[in-house]
């Protein structure tokens, strides 16, 4: 490891990540059990050792392990002398855990507000009129001043926009109140799937992902994603706000010589899933700007088809594990990821794809002034951390010593929405009383005087009476006269 780049790995030649293209973003890819973790795991740490703050998701527990140094045996120390390894020593990173249920390490949460209703209404799966309305229940929060910072306030909001839905659909277009009532619904179910402990505050700060320790060395932020990773749209939502904020708030570095951040999207296939093109624009645009702002993204996959090519094409430096060519998809995907590197004139890329064993890789790196590296087979170096999960000893006492130790644990409940419309509510029931008996003596003192459909009553009653009692006449007129004329 040397201060300015990584070394992955290699066997007749080292191969390494230099640390001012870090930030042109990387893809690491690969079948299931090729040792996409233990690559991920060897980069991070190396990010950390260069003073690199880094933030992953850890899927299936294995990455908890950063945390902790490496016992090496017999299998890590051959790797380490066929490689050429100088100086290996074991250590584990600076970590802090992180889970948004805040069961296995600080709770993590935003506010419904700085979600937004576009990443809202992919959580919860909208259709486009729905997502129309969502956007009105926002621009009325903002135009009213109620703040919307959980699902209790979101709630609330669509309750007031429906218990308004003429005022607001004048000024907004047709608010529906069926579209409210299918949102309220989705909100239901979002809740039964755990989001109500995501949504709230104290919400997370960034600066607290982006934390070096004493000796200088990044901190490696390990979201707990065991849980997490049944709710595929929660994960991948929660994941793209991360990043947008990120987008958002850091100031433009351009290509500094180390990035300020960077930022692992395991399981990366969720993110693209089912994704309205809206999202997928947006994706775009985070990736595409954000390594302006010193910040790399490096999506972790099983197979390269899952991003979409505007995506793929901006993933710099990339490490591709072993793929099966057993249907035509995955023979598709070896086709494909063969084609993305430079190739080699040693190296039949698209037939040793298919070859590699475990711990393998074809590695390609950006090299001076960003020119991609030729391909290289190489064996990827063992992590100095351990390789495998920490024990619940081990997670409680880096939980302990935290640099954030308790503030995200405790749940702050401040005036928003919620409470704001209960309060007019309960001010509109006070003054209701008043304005009845108002109303009650309007009524008595209009009980006097003719109303207008009464007066129209009368008025044809007496002209009826009138009109039948001037034909009566003339008919009893006409008999007395007619009975005189025959005398």
């Amino acid at each position: 490891m040397e201060q300015d780049r990584i070394l992955i790995g290699g066997e007749s030649r080292h191969v390494h990540l230099v640390g001012r293209y870090a930030n042109r973003h990387g893809l690491i890819a690969g079948a299931t059990g090729t040792g996409k973790t233990v690559s991920l795991q060897v980069l991070a740490e190396g990010f950390s050792s260069m003073g690199v703050p880094v933030f992953l998701a850890d899927v299936k527990g294995d990455l908890s392990g950063i945390s902790q140094p490496i016992e090496p045996g017999r299998r890590v120390q051959e790797r380490i002398d066929r490689i050429g390894i100088e100086g290996y020593a074991p250590a584990g990173a600076p970590v802090i855990f992180w889970d948004l249920f805040g069961k296995d390490g600080h709770p993590i949460r935003t506010t419904i507000s700085e979600m937004g209703p576009l990443l809202l209404s992919r959580l919860m799966e909208l259709n486009e009129t729905q997502e129309g309305v969502l956007h009105v229940a926002f621009r009325v929060a903002d135009e009213e001043g109620l703040l919307i910072l959980d699902l209790d306030d979101l709630r609330a909001m669509l309750d007031h926009l429906s218990r308004n839905t003429a005022e607001y659909s004048s000024r907004y277009g047709r608010v529906s109140p069926q579209s409210v009532a299918a949102i309220q619904r989705r909100l239901l179910v979002l809740e039964d799937h755990g989001a109500a402990s995501v949504f709230g505050e104290p919400a997370l700060e960034l600066t607290d992902i982006r934390r070096r320790d004493m000796s200088g060395r990044g901190v490696v932020n390990v979201l707990d994603a065991r849980q997490l990773i049944h709710r595929p749209k929660l994960y991948s939502t929660f994941l793209l706000w991360l990043l947008s904020e990120l987008f958002e708030e850091l100031p433009e570095v351009g290509d500094p010589d180390r990035p300020e951040l960077v930022f692992f999207f395991d399981e990366a296939h969720l993110l693209f899933d089912d994704a309205p093109r809206a999202l997928l624009d947006k994706v775009e645009q985070v990736v595409r700007l954000i390594r302006s702002k010193g910040v790399g993204v490096y999506f972790v996959t099983q197979n390269p088809l899952d991003i979409p090519d505007d995506v793929l094409g901006q993933l710099g430096n990339r490490v591709q594990h072993a793929l099966r060519a057993f249907t035509p998809r995955d023979q598709k995907a070896v086709r494909a990821a063969a084609s993305t590197f430079r190739q080699n004139p040693e190296l039949d890329t698209k037939t040793v794809i298919t070859q590699l064993g475990v711990g393998e890789a074809l590695v390609s790196t950006l090299e001076e002034k960003g020119i991609p590296g030729i391909v290289e087979r190489c064996l990827v170096c063992p992590p100095r951390s351990r390789i495998g999960p920490a024990t619940e000893a081990e997670r409680t006492e880096v939980m302990s010593r935290s640099p954030v130790g308790g503030r995200y644990d405790t749940l702050v409940d401040r005036d928003s929405a919620h409470e704001m419309l209960m309060r007019r509510a309960e001010a509109a029931r006070k003054t209701a009383p008043e304005a009845r008996p108002k109303a009650e003596s309007s009524k008595k003192r209009g009980s006097s005087r003719q109303g207008y459909g009464e007066a129209m009553t009368k008025s044809v009653i007496r002209s009826l009476g009138s009109s039948f009692g001037r034909t009566l006449g003339r008919e009893l007129l006409r008999g007395i006269l007619g009975t005189l004329s025959r005398r």
